[in-house]
């Protein structure tokens, strides 16, 4: 049976009570096929006794004409009644059925390895990877992780890097028979691994086209995507949604799309529908926003010293629009906020370790309930103050769905698998993010090749 043949039989036996419905029907039918045969009957009986009376007998053919008509309205106000009883079955959900399907079949291994998107290097050990192939089969089965993310380093040139994109998703597919994400930092401006090393179509940074409007933030992304999309990339982690409010802050600087944050807001969102139909997966980054530190996550902590009612009025603002706009994913950064609310009984933690941040600003604030991925774990703000494991941890603990980059990435993904077998974290926490990554993947990978 085919793939669409089954979505219909399944959208059609969904719904309560599915079998009283399908008695019904049955009942209609022979109810309509009976009084079909009567007014038969009724006209063959007519034309055989034609004889009996006279045709000019306008009462007679008067009468019979009644009859018909009377079975008629029966047998339309049985259907109309039949109609306004029968409650439509509720859509089925294909997206999340997958999820659910695939997630019954997977080992706490495959689920939890599900959960990181790392660099080439870290799960084939090779000090530089500029192709995939038996090593990289390899290390998929045995490490069958969400996706690659990669860098300058690993692109030569158009053909090799396409060969390489297409192997390693092929090599995904086998160890798992889950989609496979390639990712990359391609934002334009100064950061663009495609533009720099491929010859993608290059552009300013995004910053210098703010007074170009929507259209032009749409279109600069659709570009980008496109192009990427071509080469076989199908995750980008742009564009960026934090705010550039603090003149001293070199990290984001003109990466931003506003110093103003409504306008922010309405670029982003414009910009966040230009990835998307370009053909990626965006992301929105690096929430709560990044926009007013003066230090640089990458080497140390970086602080924001704003007030949460400030943030929500401002700073969420952009990432409020591209969630709207359908952004796959949200990037939390590793931001420490001053604001005693999410400082309150010593969880201080940055905002990609805590639970605060996560759970009660992003997800339940703001209602987001898609992908949510941290920042790189091996950055300063991270590697300096936690293991891998215990990042990685409380990344879960906190709400977090997929863990980029880890220092260590086989330490972490054991430490992972150890606290659910020590009962720290429940199995059910793992499948939830599970299950939304593979909804992600579902909805905007696999719906392409259907």
């Amino acid at each position: 049976m085919s793939r669409k043949s089954n979505k219909r039989t399944r959208g059609f036996l969904i719904g309560v009570g599915i079998v009283d419905v399908i008695a019904i029907i049955v009942v209609l039918v022979f109810f309509v096929r009976h009084i079909r045969l009567e007014n038969k009957d009724k006209k063959d009986n007519a034309s055989g006794n034609e004889v009996e009376y006279d045709v000019n007998n306008e009462e007679e053919l008067s009468s019979i004409s009644d009859i018909s008509r009377d079975n008629q309205k029966d047998s339309d106000y049985v259907t109309e009644t039949l109609a306004d009883n029968i409650t439509e079955a509720e859509p089925i959900d294909e997206a999340k059925t997958y999820a659910d399907e695939m997630i019954a079949k997977m080992s706490l291994h495959e689920k939890v390895c599900q959960m990181f998107i790392v660099t080439p290097e870290a799960a084939t050990g090779y000090s530089m990877v500029t192709e995939a192939g038996e090593t990289s089969k390899q290390a998929l089965m045995e490490y069958p992780v969400c996706g690659y993310i990669y860098f300058s380093q690993n692109l030569e040139s158009a053909e090799q890097t396409k060969n390489m994109l297409a192997n390693v998703k092929q090599y995904g597919m086998e160890s798992n028979g889950i989609p496979f994400f390639t990712s990359v930092d391609e934002e334009g401006g100064a950061v663009a691994r495609c533009a720099d090393k491929l010859g993608t179509t290059t552009f300013l940074p995004m910053y210098n086209y703010r007074e170009e409007g929507e259209k032009t933030a749409y279109d600069n992304a659709y570009t980008i995507a496109s192009d990427i999309s071509e080469i076989g990339f199908n995750l980008d982690f742009a564009p960026v949604a934090d705010t550039w409010s603090n003149s001293a802050n070199t990290v984001i600087g003109t990466r931003a799309y506003s110093t103003d944050y409504e306008e922010a807001a309405k670029l982003v969102a414009s910009a966040t529908r230009g990835f998307n139909d370009g053909g990626v997966v965006s992301c929105l980054k690096h929430f709560p926003g990044h926009g007013d530190t003066s230090e640089d996550s990458h080497r140390s902590a970086a602080y924001i010293h704003k007030p949460l009612a400030e943030l929500m009025n401002e700073d969420y603002l952009p990432f409020i629009a591209g969630i709207d706009a359908d952004a796959g994913m949200v990037m939390v950064g590793h931001l420490y906020l001053s604001d005693e609310d999410i400082l309150s009984e010593a969880d201080e933690y940055p905002a990609s370790l805590n639970y605060k941040v996560i759970t009660e600003e992003l997800r339940e604030r703001l209602g987001y309930d898609g992908v949510v991925i941290t920042d790189a774990l091996n950055m300063g703000a991270i590697s300096y103050y936690y293991s891998s494991g215990e990042a990685v941890k409380l990344s879960v603990m906190a709400g977090a769905d997929i863990m980029l980059m880890p220092a260590d990435f086989k330490s972490a993904v054991s430490a992972l698998e150890e606290a659910v077998e020590s009962g720290e974290i429940s199995e059910e926490r793992i499948d939830e993010s599970v299950r939304r990554i593979l909804i992600l993947k579902y909805n905007k990978l696999i719906k392409k090749l259907i």
